[in-house]
């Protein structure tokens, strides 16, 4: 096989699965109940955040709250303050992308 398989976690428990980390690119599946969410933090990269299911809420340095339904996809630059969470009943799981890998950026 040329290729690599990475079976992703299908809940309903909190997960934050690093699937990939490579020279190239972090690859993270997460999926968070209600009232869950990242310690807030700031990007150590280009943030590409897909929300597959449910409803993000999210805080981007001082702005308010926003709140993207699945089928959105954001684009996040690096050193924003990110506050990431699900406010909502549905699960939210989010597949986030950071290119180019945090640690091709200085700290």
């Amino acid at each position: 096989m040329i290729e690599q398989i990475f079976p992703l976690a299908r809940g309903p428990e909190r997960t934050v699965e690093k699937v990939i980390q490579d020279d190239n690119l972090d690859y993270i599946h997460m999926l968070f109940n209600k009232d869950e969410g990242l310690p807030v933090h700031y990007s150590n990269s280009n943030v590409y955040m897909t929300v597959l299911q449910g409803t993000l809420t999210i805080g981007l340095n001082d702005q308010e709250d926003h709140h993207y339904l699945a089928h959105t996809l954001l684009q996040i630059p690096y050193k924003v303050k990110m506050n990431v969470r699900n406010t909502h009943d549905e699960v939210l799981e989010l597949l986030v992308i950071k290119a180019p890998a945090p640690k091709n950026y200085p700290v």
